[in-house]
């Protein structure tokens, strides 16, 4: 029986891409590289930050070695920590000032609730920057339960991270449904650790998926 709808965050329920792509965009010109084709840039911050964050979730760096190694990388600097520091400021600043959660955020929120249903999120990032993105969103009060991957012993797609997330619940697998937008860390993962998933796709890149829902309004309140 559904007793638990495990919501994903970042491309979920806030938009982090646009507020990534838009926060380094305006960081560049401070930074003093070349414009010529700023969209290769973005292209290669992204790549460069989720392997990064993917060597942050096995438990390979700590959450701020991550930072420093997306900076290092993207300028092919040798830079110290406290210049690596000082360097992402310039880039978190902005980050976190265009963060914004989607239109159907709030009201698919208030649906599961309604429906005597628990509202839980499952987030790789750390616990008090995914709890900052939540206030300054507006979220915080439409959650019940946050879990994030610095709580659990390694994060998504690691099925630890899953069976974990329900123990915290204290609900079994079989009584969850996991909703986000990634296909292996929100949707495969999870089905094979045991839990219901549906895949957010909001921009119509995985026809192939049966299972997926275009906005949170489809969200279903039955198992």
């Amino acid at each position: 029986m559904l007793k638990v709808v495990l919501f994903d965050l970042d491309d979920t329920l806030v938009d982090q891409e646009g507020a990534s792509r838009a926060a380094l965009l305006d960081w560049l010109p401070e930074l003093g590289l070349d414009l010529d084709d700023p969209e290769e840039l973005v292209t290669a911050w992204g790549g460069i930050s989720e392997d990064a964050y993917a060597r942050y979730q096995r438990r390979e760096i700590t959450f701020l070695e991550q930072r420093r190694v997306r900076v290092r990388e993207f300028l092919g600097a040798d830079t110290t920590d406290d210049e690596a520091d000082e360097l992402f400021t310039g880039y978190l600043s902005r980050y976190e000032q265009g963060w914004v959660a989607f239109d159907d955020a709030v009201p698919a929120l208030r649906r599961v609730r309604d429906a005597g249903l628990v509202v839980a999120l499952l987030t790789n990032g750390d616990s008090a920057h995914q709890r900052l993105k939540l206030d300054r969103t507006g979220l915080t009060a439409h959650v019940d339960v946050v879990v994030a991957s610095d709580d659990l012993p390694a994060g998504k797609p690691d099925p630890r991270a899953y069976g974990s997330a329900c123990e915290i619940l204290g609900v079994a697998p079989g009584d969850v449904l996991m909703v986000g937008n990634d296909v292996e860390k929100d949707f495969q993962a999870p089905l094979d650790a045991g839990l219901g998933a549906l895949l957010l796709d909001r921009y119509d890149r995985y026809p192939e998926v049966a299972d997926r829902i275009r906005t949170l309004a489809e969200v279903p309140l039955t198992a």
